[in-house]
Formats: structure tokens, C-alpha cells, sequence
């Protein structure tokens, strides 16, 4: 019996389904990845947990950075993603970033991407922490769903690409440190299905939803990281969460993303007494990195007693708010405000996720076949907090990375067939999957959100160890295994941050407050 497995199985009872590449996960890192491979001759199995719309590329509002204007260039980029990494950028993995990402992005383009254009130019924004205009946009601020409009039809198109929807990966397959392929429950069929090939990518995305209030999609779970430390992958970064500072927070309203791009045109934030703050917090105001202004407006928020900020665009010509924020705009007026006249209550919510699964450049892990891109992975590129709209950048640079490191791996004789099973005992049938979630997603936030502290964390980890009897006993279903996995990434999350005593980028401790150079380190976590 291997120990790193969740549900009940014997593989030699299972269908069985065989590839050259497994793919898991379909937004812009797993497809860009799955199109190039497949282009380069690979037959490539891909799997979402639901829909091919159901991921954080899809929600994407700001755009994608990357050098393209002869303003800008490649060593501005990679400057700016280092100091907004707080000290802990990889400088390699930056430079690979910001040198190979226009070329990356014009594949895309060639693919038939729609950017925004001006003049006959790209139209160019600027976010928070880029010291000039370099973000590329596309239908206004729905760059993410074009981008994914172009990889679906794209990917649905490719002869040598199998997409299988609700398609829940349960658990890796591996022995002796090499990964043989992936458990899933096929959602339609009802049944536990086991999928062999020559590689496994990770492209799962983050784990927003461990939190009470995300801007992730619901499929956003942690999985990924989960499945690949119970098999004994290496993870990096767990402690540093990026929580996005302007997430529209409205009584009766789902939290929704209000781009960084707006206030990079120029709208500007207000308390509840009507003041702008942001210039007493950081010199670059509004602009500033992403880790500042979410405690900036967390000051604010207990400073007067109330539970948002404003954000305010009354300022800013109509004509250019309908045109670059259409889709904010109609989504704000859906609840009675309208942007061109009224303040937007926001406040900030989990988003992205710095660390993940430990890759080196090209997307390889520490467990031979097994490789991660996108979200779920951690080469060190965003540090202690990622710069805005570096991460449709990353997902195709270390993407594309993987899929022409392993050109001609499908020609390779396929591994010899080994046989997975696993025998665990029941949890019973009084387990209520959703109660306990709801109260792990309530602990995550109170404890270990953009403001920590040891007693908190002690706390958080404490419920987690009353329920780790749920780790020695076999998942029933989606819903056990998916608590499995929020389970041990929220460990990991809150393990991280009790060991790191000091605050750097998207970690805070209120108890240790300052920097210290003594942490400029990673730390890794090995099952």
C-alpha cells in the first residue's frame, strides 16, 4: 500500500488510458505547454477538474507584461520584478522571464491573440511596482478570457490533443521517485480511471479558495500542490500568499476583481471619511507593490471601523473608463453602481499564491517525469510577491519551457507497466465535507491571511491536527478528496508562515513586523 495515495483502487481494475503527455490543468500554462508539445509530434492527454473555462486565466482582468514597446525593455522588466520579489527573486529565473517573454507572447499572438491596439501600436497600461507602461491588454480588461478563447479553440483544434472535462486528478502515480501517470474520477462516468504516460505537467493552478474570500475560481483548491507533496515532490514558498488589494466588496454581491489597471489609469482610493491615503503608506501612492497597499488599506479598515475602502474613478474622463473597463463596468452597474459616478467599495482577497510545487528552469521537479508550470509551480521567479501581470507571463515562458525540454521524450520507449493499489479504512459515513471546509476556509483567513501572528498560526494548525485522523482514512468521493487536499496545503501554508520570523512581501507577522536579512532564504518542505 503507498502511503501517498487518498482513495480506495487497484489498478489492475481500472480502465486504462495511455499517452505520451498528461496535462493537468487548462488554463494558459497547461495549454500554451499541451499546444507546443503536440505541435512537436507528442500525443497529450489533457484534464480539467470541470469545464475549460474554469480557471484563473480565464478571470484575468489587467494583462500580461512583457517588454514589447521600444520604451521599455527586458532589463527594466527584470529590475522592477526585483524589487517587487522583496529580496527573494531567483535572478536566473527573472531573466529567463523577462528575455524570452516577448517572444512567448508573439506565439501567442500568432495563434491569434487579440491585444488592444492604439495608433496602429499596442495599447499599453501600467500596474502597480512597473515604473513605466508595459501591460498588454485585450477587449479592455478581459485579456484572460481572450487568452483563453485562443488556447481552447486552439487546443480543441490539435489532432494530437485528447481534452477530457470533469476530470478530477486524485493522486500521481509513482514509484521508486518517477512518476507513471495520474489517478482521476471521471465525473461523467462515475468511476475511478487510471491514466499512464511518458510525463505529467502540473498546471493546476492556486489555492485561493482555501480562503473565505477569493478571486479565484471554485476548482482553485490547492490540489496540484497537494497531490505532488503527498508523492514527494519538493514545495517552495508556501508562506507567501498575494492577496489582491481591490476585490469589490458589496452586501449581496460575489467578490469580484477590480483590476490593478484601473489604478494604474489613475483612479485613486479613499477612506470612509472620503480622504486618499495611499501617499502617508508609499511614495509610489496607489501604484505601489501589491503586499503594501493590502495593509495600507487593512490600517485604514480598523483606523475607522469599517470593513472596505473606495475606489475612485469619478476623476477620469468617461469616454476612457467605458472603453478600457467595460467589463468592470457592467458587472458594478449588475449592482447598482456605476463607475463614472459612484465609489467602489472594495477590500482585498486571496489571489495568487507566490510559491508551489519546486521546479529548476525548465519546469522539473525532483521527482523524475514529473514537471509544473503556471501557478502551481515555484522556480523563484515572483519571490516574496509577485510583480502585477507577471503571471500569464510566467505561465508561458516556463510553459513553453517544458514542452521544448522534453521534445522527442514520446519517442522513448513507454516505462515498464507498474501497478498502483491502495487499501484504506473508511472515515465513516459522519464526515461533513462542506461544514468542515467552511470552517477551515474562516480559520485560513482569520489566521493566516495578510496578517499573522504565532498564536494565530498555533491555533490554525491546532484544528488542522483535530482532524488529521481524515489523513489515515480513504476519501469517499470528490468531496473528501478535495478536503484532503485543502487540508495539507493550508498546513503547509501555516507551517511556512510560523517558521518565517519576520515579514517580507506577502507574509506579515504582526509579531515580527520588520525584515530581516538573516531570512533571505527559502524555505522547502519534503514529505
Amino acid at each position: 500500500m503507498a502511503n501517498h495515495l487518498i482513495m480506495n483502487f487497484n489498478t489492475r481494475e481500472l480502465a486504462d488510458h495511455q499517452s505520451d503527455f498528461i496535462v493537468l490543468g487548462s488554463g494558459i500554462a497547461g495549454f500554451f505547454a499541451a499546444l507546443l508539445a503536440a505541435r512537436l509530434g507528442a500525443a497529450v492527454t489533457v484534464m480539467t477538474k470541470q469545464s475549460i473555462q474554469d480557471s484563473n486565466t480565464d478571470k484575468a482582468q489587467g494583462g500580461i507584461a512583457a517588454a514589447m514597446d521600444a520604451a521599455d525593455s527586458p532589463d527594466l522588466h527584470y529590475r522592477d520584478t526585483l524589487l517587487a520579489g522583496a529580496g527573494l527573486c531567483d535572478r536566473e529565473a527573472v531573466r529567463i522571464l523577462v528575455h524570452e517573454g516577448p517572444r512567448r507572447v508573439l506565439q501567442l499572438m500568432d495563434m491569434g491573440a487579440r491585444f488592444d491596439f492604439e495608433g496602429g501600436r499596442l495599447a499599453l497600461t501600467r500596474e502597480g511596482a512597473h515604473s513605466c507602461r508595459r501591460i498588454m491588454h485585450a477587449c479592455g480588461d478581459a485579456t484572460g478570457a481572450e487568452i483563453q478563447r485562443v488556447l481552447n479553440e486552439q487546443a480543441l483544434a490539435e489532432k494530437n490533443i485528447e481534452v477530457l472535462e470533469r476530470h478530477f486528478a486524485v493522486d500521481l502515480l509513482v514509484r521508486d521517485n518517477t512518476c507513471h501517470g495520474v489517478l482521476a474520477y471521471d465525473q461523467r462516468g462515475g468511476c475511478l480511471k487510471a491514466f499512464r504516460s511518458r510525463a505529467v505537467i502540473l498546471s493546476t493552478g492556486g489555492l485561493g479558495q482555501l480562503y473565505e474570500h477569493s478571486t479565484n475560481p471554485d476548482v482553485a483548491t490547492g490540489d496540484g500542490i497537494a497531490m505532488a507533496y503527498r508523492a514527494g515532490a519538493e514545495v517552495m514558498d508556501m508562506e507567501f500568499i498575494q492577496f489582491h488589494p481591490t476585490v469589490l466588496n458589496l452586501p449581496g454581491a460575489p467578490r469580484f476583481l477590480i483590476s490593478e489597471a484601473v489604478r494604474g489609469e489613475g483612479a485613486i482610493l479613499r477612506n470612509r471619511s472620503g480622504e486618499r491615503f495611499m501617499l502617508n503608506y508609499h511614495e509610489m501612492a496607489e501604484l505601489a507593490p501589491r503586499d503594501v497597499v493590502v495593509r495600507a488599506i487593512l490600517a485604514e479598515m480598523r483606523r475607522h471601523a469599517g470593513s472596505n475602502v473606495y475606489l475612485d474613478l469619478r476623476h477620469l474622463d468617461d469616454e476612457l473608463v467605458l472603453r478600457r473597463f467595460p467589463n468592470i463596468h457592467r458587472t458594478c452597474l449588475k449592482h447598482g453602481l456605476d463607475i463614472t459616478r459612484d465609489t467602489i467599495p472594495v477590500a482585498p482577497a486571496a489571489h495568487y499564491i507566490m510559491g508551489g510545487v519546486k521546479t529548476n528552469y525548465f519546469g522539473e521537479t525532483n521527482i523524475d517525469r514529473l514537471y509544473a508550470c503556471g501557478e502551481v509551480a515555484c522556480q523563484g521567479v515572483h519571490g516574496a510577491n509577485r510583480l502585477a501581470s507577471n503571471s500569464l507571463l510566467d505561465g508561458l515562458v516556463f510553459g513553453g519551457r517544458i514542452a521544448e525540454r522534453t521534445a522527442g521524450l514520446w519517442r522513448e520507449e513507454m516505462p515498464p507497466r507498474t501497478e498502483f493499489a491502495s487499501e484504506l479504512p473508511s472515515p465513516g459515513d459522519n464526515v461533513d465535507y462542506a461544514r468542515i471546509s467552511g470552517e477551515l476556509r474562516r480559520m485560513m483567513s482569520a489566521h493566516a491571511g495578510p496578517l499573522r501572528c504565532r498564536e494565530g498560526l498555533e491555533a490554525a494548525l491546532g484544528y488542522m491536527d483535530d482532524l488529521a485522523h481524515l489523513e489515515s482514512t480513504a476519501a469517499r468521493n470528490i468531496q473528501g478528496a478535495e478536503l484532503r487536499n485543502r487540508l495539507l496545503t493550508s498546513r503547509l501554508v501555516a507551517e511556512t508562515a510560523l517558521m518565517r520570523t519576520e515579514s517580507r512581501g506577502g507574509h506579515f507577522r504582526d509579531d515580527y513586523p520588520r525584515t530581516r536579512n538573516s531570512w533571505l532564504k527559502h524555505i522547502i518542505l519534503r514529505k
